[in-house]
């Protein structure tokens, strides 16, 4: 798909040379069709990195996606240049008049905190509640989907009792659900987490079903029977190296951290990473992307309306 994202954002150059085809804005404007709209909360401290695997993600489909990255005004990157954050990302207010046809929520490094102590809980919850009135389907991504979970229906939760950290088999429920056209009977899923969401709480809520789960990870993906609302508690988007880098900056702090699980060849981390996630986080988002938001989304954004 022809990814229409700002001019000199640096995941272009990264992308192309991965032969992933990618539309500046002076390109996409010559183009005479109507893009989706997707805007992405980024709340990961690598901004880059995030934006790279996200829009590699998006780029697997043949709709054009025009995309708008959005940050907490409440909260200051440490990671990423002020200059970075300044050229490709708005805030809340200055994005919260118009309509979207998709929105993600990233993960964030803020899980050992209670939702309430998190800087920018306030702000975030505002735009949770607003997605529901301007976005025709939202994706909440790990520590996100907690938070929505949380934010909207009350599912509590739980500090593990060591990091989820590694690649882990997963099952999905109902594969006559249009998120899984394609999916095989087992797909893998990185984690990479401290704490966890619990079935039973989940299944006490009639609004939410759970799709997706591991015997090892646990819940993996809650959705709403609408479509509306997507809640995966993995890492699908990861590129290759995560874990890895990861692993290795714990290392390196002598951090208390296990070798991520079903990842390195022989458990040996001087061997490259085995990539076996890759088809699935495809089809996840191209499907997301194409039954979720595309086939349900007005043509004139202006007429997105919501019964709520």
């Amino acid at each position: 798909m022809p990814i229409n994202v700002p001019d000199q954002l640096p995941a272009i150059e990264l992308l192309q040379k991965e032969n992933i085809f990618i539309m500046d804005e002076s390109r996409a404007s010559h183009q005479d069709i109507r893009p989706l709209k997707i805007i992405i909360v980024n709340l990961m401290p690598i901004k880059i990195t995030t934006e790279t695997d996200l829009i590699r993600l998006l780029s697997n489909s043949p709709l054009q996606v025009e995309i708008d990255f959005l940050r907490m005004k409440g909260h200051e990157s440490k990671n990423t240049s002020d200059e970075h954050m300044t050229a490709f990302y708005k805030t809340f207010d200055q994005l919260k008049s118009r309509n979207y046809d998709g929105m993600i929520f990233t993960g964030a490094p803020v899980e050992m905190l209670p939702f309430e102590e998190v800087t920018y809980w306030k702000e975030l919850t505002e735009i949770f509640d607003w997605s529901k009135q301007h976005v025709t389907s939202s994706l909440f991504i790990c520590w996100a989907a907690q938070a929505g979970l949380y934010h909207f229906y009350g599912v509590p939760k739980y500090l593990l009792s060591k990091k989820m950290f590694g690649v882990f088999k997963h099952q999905n429920l109902n594969d006559t659900l249009p998120i899984f056209r394609g999916f095989d009977d087992e797909y893998f899923v990185p984690h990479s987490r401290h704490t966890e969401v619990l079935e039973e709480d989940i299944r006490k809520i009639s609004e939410l079903n759970i799709v997706s789960k591991s015997a090892e990870s646990g819940v993996n993906m809650v959705m709403t029977p609408d479509g509306r609302q997507f809640f995966v508690t993995g890492h699908s988007e990861y590129s290759r190296y995560t874990l890895d880098t990861e692993y290795k900056r714990d290392v390196k702090k002598k951090l208390p951290i296990e070798i991520p699980a079903n990842y390195y060849p022989d458990n040996d981390p001087e061997k490259e990473p085995l990539m076996r996630w890759r088809g699935h986080a495809n089809l996840l988002i191209s499907n997301w992307l194409n039954y979720y938001v595309y086939q349900e989304t007005p043509f004139n954004l202006d007429n997105l309306c919501f019964d709520i």
